[in-house]
């Protein structure tokens, strides 16, 4: 079980919107961030279309068309990038954790999906785009990413 999956459309909707942090405040095209991240084009758009209806990206058209961040890449977060296009970071059962409620040996249960989330969010939420993109991590995240067990494959 992966209590934290990222699909997809959040692993494109991230790499598009660090390719958009790396030009900000310049626009690219759908086409320039689909060759520059090897993502297919048609499902690029659909993302790019839920990254502006999150109010995240705006799009130009025109010579100089393309899409932009909205704000700069230090105001937005991954986690503001992967609710946007996949919702809720942690559910449970298609539940949000608060709203589950358990009985017996489980009474407890949902304090665990919670720090589950709370962890999810301490990361996500504390990396912006233009930390992704310079390689400055958080000192917390770098020390995640230090423990040998991290990149094990359990």
């Amino acid at each position: 079980m992966d209590p934290m999956q990222v699909s997809a459309r959040g692993d494109y909707a991230v790499r598009a919107a660090l390719t958009l942090a790396a030009a900000y405040p310049g626009t690219v095209s759908a086409q320039a961030l689909a060759e520059a991240q090897n993502l297919p084009y048609k499902f690029l758009e659909a993302i790019l279309a839920d990254l502006r209806r999150g109010g995240l990206v705006r799009s130009q058209r025109g010579a100089e068309g393309g899409y932009r961040l909205t704000s700069p890449p230090a105001e937005i977060t991954v986690g503001d990038v992967l609710r946007t296009v996949e919702g809720p970071l942690a559910g449970v059962r298609g539940s949000r954790p608060e709203e589950i409620e358990y009985d017996g040996a489980a009474e407890h249960l949902r304090d665990v999906w919670i720090a589950v989330r709370a962890a999810v969010r301490n990361v996500v939420d504390e990396i912006s785009l233009e930390d992704v993109v310079r390689g400055r991590l958080p000192a917390h995240v770098r020390r995640l990413v230090a423990v040998p067990d991290a990149w094990l494959p359990r």
